[in-house]
């Protein structure tokens, strides 16, 4: 088995063909032509954190994936990221483990990115022209760079607890530091990017028309929106399954308030827009799919293997 150390995974990765895979995987999902493995997940208190395992199989395809991956959320304090892994490539013909690739959560951080710009892109409403952070870390970063990049959306507004943490990523990203209230007034998109077992935004915050990226609900007992939001909005999933099970969508769904067949998956929504009214609250719930792990490690062991 191959080691693959992040440098080198680095100089293999090529955004754009990682993009076209991650979208051609769910697509692919949604079509019914793939395996996903039953996820794995690991909850901690002190420190907080978690782990989660993820795999499957693309018919058709030479290699299948499984991901291991970790976050800890007061690793910066200590001067390390607060996101670590490994990607496994195998061969789908005889088993044999080809590649780890010790990516130390950066693949993981990078599809999680690219499946918050696809998933803002087709629900996105005309016209938009604001994008608003929720969070500070990682992956609000990367959430505002690569859909602020690949939507153009230039006007970008950045909430955080920590207001000096809000005030270096809205600098870094271009945009400004705001308070929560003022962020849900002036944005079209709104992406929520933390960790939270609490609802973070409120229905009544949340103005008709504002489409929402969720993206921190990726693990039981994980809640950024407020039920009564997600039970009034158009729900879009990563994963109809996932989603129930422990995403922003479960919430309404234990509650009685959401029926399960309500949901539409973001591979059916690539296949066949909606056309959404422009009042209408849409949120895209994503906790995460195999898919996504399998396109973006695809691409970079094909670059690697060739």
């Amino acid at each position: 088995m191959r080691i693959v150390e992040l440098p080198e995974i680095l100089d293999a990765l090529d955004e754009d063909a990682a993009l076209a895979a991650v979208e051609d995987g769910f697509r692919r999902l949604h079509r019914g032509n793939v395996q996903l493995a039953e996820v794995a997940h690991l909850n901690f208190d002190n420190p907080p954190g978690d782990c989660h395992v993820k795999g499957g199989y693309m018919t058709g395809d030479d290699v299948f994936v499984f991901k291991f991956a970790t976050s800890f959320y007061r690793n910066p304090e200590r001067g390390l990221s607060s996101s670590n892994g490994c990607m496994i490539v195998v061969s789908a013909k005889t088993g044999e483990q080809l590649a780890m690739l010790k990516d130390q959560g950066v693949l993981t951080d990078t599809r999680t990115a690219m499946a918050g710009a696809l998933a803002a892109r087709a629900i996105l409403r005309q016209g938009s022209k604001t994008l608003g952070i929720v969070g500070t870390g990682i992956q609000a970063k990367m959430q505002g760079e690569m859909i602020a990049r690949l939507l153009g959306l230039d006007d970008i507004l950045v909430y955080g607890r920590s207001a000096d943490k809000a005030a270096a990523l809205a600098d870094e990203l271009g945009g400004a530091a705001v308070e929560l209230a003022e962020l849900c007034a002036r944005a079209d998109l709104i992406v929520t990017t933390t960790p939270s077992t609490a609802p973070v935004l409120t229905a009544d915050m949340v103005r008709p028309g504002t489409r929402i990226v969720a993206v921190g609900a990726d693990t039981p007992g994980k809640q950024e929106l407020e039920t009564a939001l997600t039970a009034r909005a158009r729900l879009i999933v990563d994963s109809s399954v996932q989603c129930a099970h422990h995403g922003e969508a479960g919430w309404p769904i234990r509650a009685e308030l959401t029926a399960m067949d309500s949901l539409v998956e973001l591979g059916a929504l690539l296949e066949n827009s909606i056309d959404f009214a422009d009042d209408d609250i849409v949120i895209a719930d994503l906790t995460g799919v195999a898919v996504q792990d399998i396109a973006i490690a695809k691409t970079v062991w094909e670059r690697l293997a060739n």
